[in-house]
């Protein structure tokens, strides 16, 4: 179990820190952006307070994690959530305007974030809510 509650508090921190750098990325350089299309632009500049809760849930977490604190259930399955419904928001859209016909290395860069958000946040509410009631996750029973 400590292996695998590093390992998610290692995943953790670098996908919140990686939601922030999406996010620099995206307003200063545009790097990211997988197209010009008004309509993308518009979608995705509705995420970045979705995804500021998600990235501080998610560092929180795996701060949380580390120190063997109980808050680490709230804030893992706060982040897992977060991953989840973000995840299904770009899945979403992606395939009702063809976006995962797009080939390039943005779009292969959304579709690596997509897979995360998917992947990462339903194993990390899983983990979460398995050990809840196992020290160090969970607050002791009064």
């Amino acid at each position: 179990m400590a292996d695998s509650r590093r390992l998610l508090a290692a995943v953790l921190l670098i996908g919140g820190i990686g939601t922030i750098a999406y996010w620099v990325a995206f307003f200063t350089s545009g790097v990211v952006q997988a197209t010009q299309d008004p309509c993308y632009l518009a979608f995705e500049r509705a995420f970045p307070a979705a995804d500021g809760w998600t990235a501080a849930n998610a560092i929180a977490a795996a701060i949380a994690l580390w120190r063997r604190r109980p808050s680490a259930v709230l804030f893992t399955v706060a982040a897992g959530s977060g991953f989840v419904f973000l995840g299904l928001m770009d899945v979403l859209y992606n395939l009702e305007h063809g976006m995962y016909a797009i080939h390039s290395a943005e779009m292969a860069n959304e579709i690596v974030i997509n897979v995360f958000c998917l992947t990462v946040g339903a194993s990390a509410i899983a983990y979460a809510w398995s050990g809840r009631r196992e020290r160090p996750l969970a607050p002791p029973a009064v």
